[in-house]
């Protein structure tokens, strides 16, 4: 019997038996008086050097604008409401030898060569909802955001996902979350496509019919967490997840956080990427005291195939996966030292900013050349590859007047490998501006 059909079941009599013991009344605002309407408003500037490619222009500039309008629910026992969403990306830059960011969407304009992206894209989307009893069931078209499927939104606009979740609250500080999606609208196009993974759209277009998922997030105070979730992406993956995050407070200027994230992904049915018998987990520990905090961390993979993900997505919660490399190649090992600071301490509240290293170590070897998903990751001479990664960070939020929530990010990354690891990852310098302001109109 497949996974979906044993999880879903039990999912739902878990919220149904939960919800049963609830004594909380529920305070459910109308339909029009819980409503809400939200503007978000991007200026993206990405500016990318492929150094050994020979492509040493990406450059695209683009407006975006994100508009979500969440209604409150009906009076009765169930209450019903309506949620919807439309997004507009507008080319301010960006001809066909500069395109190749992913800010925009892609034209292939030949075999070697991409075109100019077009001029604007757009989507729009709806989801019908009902709550009861603690318990909010949607279907129609989705954000969606845990460690088994999270829509991108680090671009433009942001990633959306077609299908039903459910979520019950029944317990405090207990979240219980399923559901299925069978469709995705990437955040550079403006159409939907079926559900894919970072690395099955290198592989003929290898999609899957649907990704199904049920999970619990658990917060017993503002400093400890927890996470379990289990997902199937029909064909291609099981996949597994748990982390657990401890902030212990010292004094009032010093805090330590330890932190463990591990997922655990095998192939299943026509395995259509081929084998996968992958376990990943990253360990991470911050010593934050007063305005600056330094954060160690290790990840390691096991396994011949790289962790992989959902397309576009940000559902990839481990510690080292940083603005251009993921350091989650198969049988890799890899470290990070990160320095943050808030000028909140030099009198400058707002302004933040963020250095990191990142160094990792690889097999290429190991993998499987004749992998259906993974293949481009074999190099004969990989045996010992490495690469590194450094990264910086500067924002600046305003905080009063006019501009009140507008943020500035100024995001720089470089890249390089050796030994063999070029042959799949670039050598890259890249900078990002992004310009964020939200508004909510109600």
């Amino acid at each position: 019997m497949p996974f979906t059909f044993r999880l879903t079941p039990l999912f739902i009599a878990l919220c149904a038996m939960i919800s049963h013991h609830s004594h909380a009344e529920e305070h459910v605002a109308g339909f029009v008086e819980g409503s809400s309407l939200n503007l978000h408003f991007r200026n993206a500037y990405y500016h990318r050097n492929q150094l050994d490619r020979g492509v040493r222009d990406n450059r695209e500039w683009a407006q975006g604008a994100i508009a979500r309008f969440e209604s409150g629910y009906t009076p009765g026992l169930i209450g019903v409401g309506v949620d919807a969403y439309g997004m507009l990306g507008v080319k301010l830059d960006g001809g066909g030898g500069h395109a190749g960011t992913d800010l925009l969407p892609t034209r292939q304009k030949n075999e070697d060569a991409l075109g100019a992206a077009p001029a604007h894209f757009s989507s729009a989307g709806a989801a019908v909802k009902l709550t009861g009893f603690d318990t909010e069931l949607k279907a129609g078209d989705l954000f969606i955001s845990n460690p088994v499927i999270a829509g991108g939104e680090s671009y433009l606009l942001a990633q959306t996902f077609r299908g039903v979740t459910l979520r019950n609250t029944s317990l405090d500080g207990l979240l219980l979350e399923g559901g299925r999606v069978s469709f995705t609208k990437p955040y550079n196009q403006s159409g939907h496509r079926r559900i894919d993974t970072n690395y099955s759209q290198r592989a003929d277009d290898q999609h899957s019919q649907y990704l199904s998922w049920a999970g619990a997030a658990w917060s017993d105070s503002p400093h400890l967490t927890a996470n379990l979730y289990a997902a199937e992406l029909k064909d291609i993956w099981h996949q597994y997840y748990a982390d657990l995050d401890y902030t212990y407070v010292v004094n009032d200027s010093l805090s330590l956080n330890p932190g463990v994230h591990l997922y655990r992904t095998q192939d299943t049915g026509q395995a259509k990427l081929g084998k996968i018998n992958n376990t990943t987990y990253s360990l991470h520990f911050t010593v934050a005291s007063g305005y600056h905090s330094v954060t160690t961390a290790y990840q390691q993979v096991n396994g011949n195939t790289p962790f992989d993900y959902i397309n576009q997505g940000d559902s990839i919660f481990l510690d080292n996966s940083r603005m251009y490399s993921d350091f989650n190649g198969p049988g890799e090992r890899s470290w990070k030292l990160q320095y943050d600071y808030d000028f909140a301490g030099l009198g400058l509240p707002g302004l933040s900013a963020s250095l990191s290293y990142s160094r990792g170590k690889l097999d290429l070897t190991r993998a499987n050349p004749e992998s259906v998903g993974y293949g481009q990751w074999y190099n004969a001479e990989g045996k010992d590859a490495r690469h590194w990664e450094r990264d910086l960070d500067v924002k600046y939020v305003f905080q009063e007047g006019q501009f009140k929530d507008l943020s500035l990010l100024l995001r720089y990354a470089s890249h390089r490998g050796s030994r063999g690891y070029s042959a799949v990852d670039n050598d890259n310098d890249e900078i990002r501006l992004i310009v964020d302001y939200p508004l909510a109109v109600f």
